[in-house]
């Protein structure tokens, strides 16, 4: 039994998913058994847990895309933009404001917003793999104008819709449970597949711990960051789609915002290292729902909202000392000196 646990602890995984329970269980816990309770209305489930799961689907989805891209030694802070775009592009199909012809066809828009999400992900993985560009240069490019982007798309304006079929995607159910779940399920399954089951997740690790060597190696590098780019510009697409089909419209401005930050903290708790190299996808999701439930839980227990920034401040100062080599050789060296001393007394 020992030495199973002690196998399971060394996931990389196993660590994030016992923060997160802990988590849950402080919020079961200080609300006096309240936060785990769950009603079922219309045979819908509804609870403060759904809610995280929930909520967390589109922070879950960019934190797999961003995993692969942190694990190259790269990053992406365009997501935001990115799902401002998506949502811009497929509100404005289905209210008919663009490509009429369509007659607001919901699929159509699907399609087209997801694949504006792959142009964008390409965008930035060959300005990173062709132009030699530094992913945080090649990707604040759009970030900057992408939001730009969307408001040509809107026109500047706020952009609502009144199909129900749009807004299924966030507010649907499916065997009771929220449809983003199932979203998240499928991509993320089918990424997990793709990585795990085929050589692209060892090339990826190895170009992300020497990208030169790997290059020797025979890894064709350059179409490993367009193809990894793509797919994190896909992922932050249908996570537009979620937000844009939750509050019924497109709001550039506000579409996605500062959420590649939390994106990368998502990634960085999963313990994934950010200058690339060893990296894990269930620990990065594992990590995205820590981060949706602490603001969950700072606005259920009646904390004021400015206090979640702080507190992911406090995460980004533990996770940053936490990878720093030289914070690791000061601990050692201080209890190596507290043995010395008990020795020497």
């Amino acid at each position: 039994m020992k030495e199973k646990l002690s196998k399971l602890s060394q996931k990389q995984a196993f660590w994030p998913v016992v923060i997160f329970l802990v988590i849950l269980l402080f919020n079961g816990i200080a609300s006096g058994g309240d936060f785990f309770k769950l009603s079922i209305v219309e045979g819908h489930l509804y609870g403060r847990i759904i809610d995280i799961f929930r909520n967390g689907s589109k922070l879950m989805l960019l934190a797999a895309g961003m995993t692969m891209v942190l694990a190259t030694g790269g990053t992406d802070i365009s997501v935001g933009s990115v799902m401002a775009i998506s949502g811009a592009i497929a509100c404005s199909i289905v209210n008919g404001n663009i490509l009429p012809f369509l007659n607001g066809n919901v699929a159509a828009a699907i399609f087209l917003s997801v694949l504006a999400g792959v142009a964008c992900g390409f965008w930035n993985g060959f300005l990173v793999a062709k132009v030699k560009i530094q992913p945080i240069v090649a990707t604040m490019i759009l970030l900057v104008a992408g939001r730009g982007i969307a408001q040509l798309v809107t026109n500047g304006k706020i952009v609502t819709i009144t199909s129900d079929a749009y807004y299924f995607i966030n507010g649907g159910y499916v065997l009771g449970l929220p449809f983003p779940m199932f979203i998240v399920i499928f991509l993320v399954g089918l990424l997990l597949l793709f990585v795990g089951k085929t050589s692209f997740g060892l090339s990826l690790e190895s170009v992300g711990c020497n990208p030169k060597a790997s290059k020797f190696a025979g890894i064709k590098v350059d179409r490993m960051l367009l193809a990894i780019y793509t797919i994190s510009g896909a992922f932050a697409a249908v996570a537009g789609l979620i937000e844009s089909s939750g509050i019924k419209g497109a709001d550039c401005n506000n579409a996605g915002l500062n959420i590649e930050l939390d994106a990368i903290l998502a990634v960085a708790i999963g313990g994934t290292n950010l200058m690339g190299g060893r990296f894990s996808i269930p620990a990065s999701i594992a990590g995205a729902l820590i981060v949706q439930s602490i603001t969950t839980t700072v606005l259920a227990l009646g904390v004021p909202a400015a206090y979640i920034r702080v507190l992911k401040a406090v995460l980004i100062i533990v996770i940053c000392l936490s990878q720093s080599r030289e914070f690791k050789a000061l601990l050692v060296a201080s209890k190596e000196a507290k043995k010395r001393k008990a020795v020497g007394e």
